[in-house]
């Protein structure tokens, strides 16, 4: 039985709860933290946890006999937070995103080695049963060379959801919609297609003057095949459709899921290709489903990497090329000129202290206050 604790009782909380309750034969939660410890007795009371509640982790490390601990605080506490309970040896699960900058995932990625813990980094999306099919089909190689990918994270959000107090800003959370929002489709992204070579971007914030950083942004990506992608990040959609496209040599199929495969008539018009298109839907349909979903999925694999001294989906390394790739349009688009991968310590962003002291703003935050008194997230 492995003890949890759970640092950081927002709005994410809750999933990381229901998650280890999910396998209420493998874990515990022993602990919840939080700075605001009236947050952390009402989660507690929601739950019907019988966990103690601190309102500092290292008192906990101190106090708790703990294994594992969940990490749910704004991104700028992650890397420190994440070292200390590293070198106070447990095991790490951090939510997106895993740092606010390349040094940081760096330096979690060597207290993650030098204490031999796993450290993994939150991408739930992977743990779905429509990205695992899509991932083991383009595996599959069935469409061919990948001509063209098309990511679409497009979500909204009100004027008033960048008025916390850390929201909105470069310091407190590193990013705006492409680090904080689109995250999880650039790490399934670079999951199944890899880094590209180079990356060309613009941001612009067109709706939330009361925050520093980007509400919108358009990236393209190059790889040395020629093969494009287009990235585009958003809290200004209404709809909130988020989709992958990948368009073959053979046939496009996206998630969620769609297919169209084409031959060519003599002229090079296209025709159907009818028998591809149900050969890459029984490839699909026929993957076998996924028992656990989202963060329970993820708790999952850590839970089962920590009791079989095995391996997890989405390690730190995992989480440092996400990281990359955000940092990478972030800089392309700060200095309006394409940026070459893999990123160097060389990169005026490769530092925290680089990011501040080189990104321009958007607007100054006007408005700071404490915490919503609804906590209920939309996902």
């Amino acid at each position: 039985m492995l003890n949890v604790a759970v640092v950081g009782t927002g709005a994410i909380c809750p999933s990381h709860l229901q998650g280890y309750l999910t396998f209420p034969n493998q874990c515990e939660i022993v602990a919840l933290c939080d700075i605001y410890p009236e947050k952390a007795e009402k989660v507690k009371k929601e739950f019907s946890l019988s966990s103690t509640v601190y309102s500092n982790m290292t008192d906990l490390l101190a106090q708790e006999k703990v294994d594992l601990v969940s990490i749910c605080t704004p991104p700028y506490t992650h890397a420190p937070l994440a070292v200390e309970a590293l070198d106070a040896g447990k095991h790490v699960l951090v939510e997106k995103p895993m740092a606010s900058s390349l040094e940081e995932c760096d330096a979690m990625n060597e207290a993650a080695k030098r204490n031999d813990k796993i450290l993994s980094i939150v991408a739930q999306n992977r743990f779905t049963t429509p990205m695992m099919r899509m991932k083991h089909l383009l595996e599959k190689d069935l469409i061919g060379d990948v001509l063209h990918t098309q990511v679409d994270s497009f979500w909204w959000r009100g004027h008033s959801y960048y008025d916390l107090w850390w929201r909105g800003t470069w310091e407190k959370e590193g990013g705006g919609c492409t680090l904080n929002h689109a995250v999880h489709h650039i790490d399934i992204f670079q999951w199944m297609r890899g880094l590209p070579d180079e990356i060309t971007a613009v941001t612009s914030n067109t709706a939330h003057d009361n925050a520093e950083v980007e509400d919108i942004s358009i990236a393209i990506g190059r790889y040395k095949s020629g093969s494009l992608a287009q990235i585009t990040s958003s809290v200004v959609h209404h709809g909130e459709e988020q989709q992958l496209i990948f368009q073959g040599e053979k046939a496009r199929v996206s998630v969620p899921w769609q297919v169209k495969a084409s031959l060519a008539q003599e002229n090079g018009f296209p025709t159907d290709n009818k028998s591809l298109e149900e050969t890459l839907t029984e490839a699909y349909e026929n993957d076998p489903a996924l028992i656990y979903e989202g963060h329970a999925g993820q708790i999952q694999n850590v839970l089962e990497a920590i009791q079989h001294n095995g391996q997890v989906l989405v390690d730190g390394v995992q989480g440092r090329q996400t990281l990359e790739l955000i940092t990478a349009i972030y800089e392309s688009a700060n200095y309006q000129r394409t940026v070459k991968l893999p990123l160097t310590e060389a990169s005026p962003f490769y530092t925290s202290e680089g990011i501040l002291e080189n990104v321009k703003h958007f607007y100054e935050k006007g408005k700071s206050i404490e915490n919503f008194e609804d906590n209920e997230i939309t996902t």
